[in-house]
């Protein structure tokens, strides 16, 4: 049987081949339609500033409320805020740091800001906008596993871990520039965080870190120690594609020079790292021992007192821990006493009958804080608000509005705490506390106090869930700190 014949056949046959190229070329066209339209829909939008990040202490996380935080996350919402509507802020978060400058070359994102470092190898790559903090390199170890590495032959065959494509690893070769015998290895998996965990679990035994990330992770694992520095200090700024980066590097500039002049700078800087260094390892040690023997006892009490207040059960806790290391038969020599160590004055006023009743004394501590809190303006945003109601705990609103006023006329922001610490500071000077209305103060005190219980209170957030009265009534957590249990077994 044939299939075509004749003349007739033959204009059959042509058909067939113009109907099937026509279809073809109906597909392509609509093939690159639909190219260009994704194309057009992919272009992004030009008020839209894109941040690329990593997930770390010092750049960007979800805190223990739940609410976006983070250094690099305040300074770009505040650059946003700055460059006003219809302006809008977008956050990329990469799972590691390896990928932050492909993800800026490629055009995805129009700002990297991950605690970058500022290196010659970076700067042929991207533009950097003002430096806005510094930092230094320091070798991470485990104090009770290694000796404390200060040349470069304490890291000759160890095990060393480094997240790929940081500074870091420049700066190793640096060094082994000079000791070819230096070797390491690189990651993409691990961020600087998990590897100074490793390090703390000594599952290796060096890493190299940010002095800041190092301070924050010694609140966690106290065992862990810096060593040896490598390099000089370098600056942390932002970076931008050189191809199109030229006008939005001449806002970041204006927007940097505002909050340097306006002491914001400053205030971000301290939220995040001006309390890291108050506490030492020994501190750490007794504290997270202290919170599995003695706080499971008076969990359920904080939390009783956080349902009347609404002040998180874990800087309650940490505020007693630092009047009383949770002893609740605690006395001062200015009869002070109890879990809040409470004057006879704040007893009376709270109607307490029995300072030693653990009961009485954290529900007690918890109202005058709150109470402290209510004199203190609205205005004055969180956290800088919470710190200064503990230093008004510590040592009375009195002194507080005075150091406010001093900071004031410094010409600094006396709804900041840290330019209101400037003020404090200056209470023991005569030049200052003669015209102070409540006069001359020890004023170092109530400084130290706020540090230390912002110390202690980043240690419970780590080790210690937030309590939800409506989805978890008094449950207590439990404190798994296996490293802490091993060294005491």
């Amino acid at each position: 049987m044939r299939f075509f014949s004749g003349k007739s056949a033959q204009t059959r046959w042509f058909k067939a081949i113009l109907a099937a190229l026509c279809a073809t070329l109906l597909a392509c066209s609509d093939n690159n339609s639909q190219k260009h339209l994704a194309q057009v829909k992919a272009k992004p939008d030009p008020y839209t500033i894109r941040f690329v990040t990593i997930n770390s202490p010092s750049t960007y996380f979800i805190d223990s409320q739940n609410n976006y935080a983070g250094l690099e996350y305040d300074l770009a919402k505040r650059f946003v805020e700055f460059l006003g509507p219809p302006y809008k802020l977008e956050f990329i978060v990469v799972d590691s740091f390896d990928k932050v400058f492909p993800t800026l070359l490629r055009g995805d994102a129009d700002i990297a800001a991950a605690d970058i470092s500022i290196t010659p190898a970076r700067k042929r790559q991207v533009l950097f906008g003002p430096a806005f903090n510094q930092v230094q390199a320091m070798v991470v170890y485990n104090r009770d596993k290694n000796n404390e590495p200060n040349n470069a032959e304490a890291l000759f065959e160890k095990r060393i871990v480094l997240p790929k494509s940081t500074s870091f690893v420049e700066r190793m070769r640096e060094l082994q520039s000079k000791s070819p015998a230096l070797t390491w290895k690189e990651t993409d998996k691990l961020s600087s965080e998990q590897l100074i965990e490793a390090v703390a679990r000594n599952e290796i035994d060096f890493t190299v870190a940010d002095n800041h990330l190092v301070a924050i992770m010694q609140y966690n694992y106290p065992q862990l120690d810096a060593g040896m520095m490598l390099g000089q200090a370098d600056k942390i700024a932002w970076a931008l594609n050189k191809l199109h980066g030229e006008e939005r590097l001449t806002q970041m500039q204006a927007f940097f020079k505002k909050i340097e002049k306006d002491g914001t700078l400053r205030n971000l800087l301290d939220r995040y790292h001006g309390h890291t260094k108050r506490l030492k390892p020994v501190d750490v040690t007794a504290f997270l021992s202290k919170s599995h023997t003695l706080l499971p006892k008076y969990v359920r009490l904080f939390k009783s007192a956080q349902e009347i207040t609404d002040i998180d059960w874990r800087l309650l806790a940490a505020l007693s821990y630092q009047e009383s290391h949770w002893d609740n038969y605690s006395t001062s020599p200015t009869n002070v006493r109890g879990l809040m160590m409470l004057t006879e004055q704040t007893s009376n006023m709270m109607n307490v009958t029995d300072r030693l009743d653990p009961k009485q004394s954290v529900m007690a501590g918890a109202k005058f804080l709150l109470w402290m809190k209510d004199r203190i303006p609205s205005r004055i945003p969180e956290p800088d608000r919470t710190f200064m109601t503990l230093a008004a705990y510590n040592n009375g609103v009195g002194h507080l509005e005075d150091a406010r006023i001093i900071a004031q006329k410094l010409g600094l922001n006396p709804d900041s705490w840290a330019d209101v610490k400037r003020g404090y500071q200056l209470l023991n000077d005569p030049a200052y506390y003669v015209n102070a209305r409540h006069g001359y103060c020890s004023c170092g005190a109530p400084v130290i106090y706020t540090e230390l219980v912002r110390s202690y209170y980043q240690i419970m957030q780590k080790y210690f869930p937030a309590y939800d009265p409506g989805v978890d009534p008094y449950k207590i957590a439990e404190t798994k700190i296996p490293w802490l249990l091993a060294k005491a077994s």
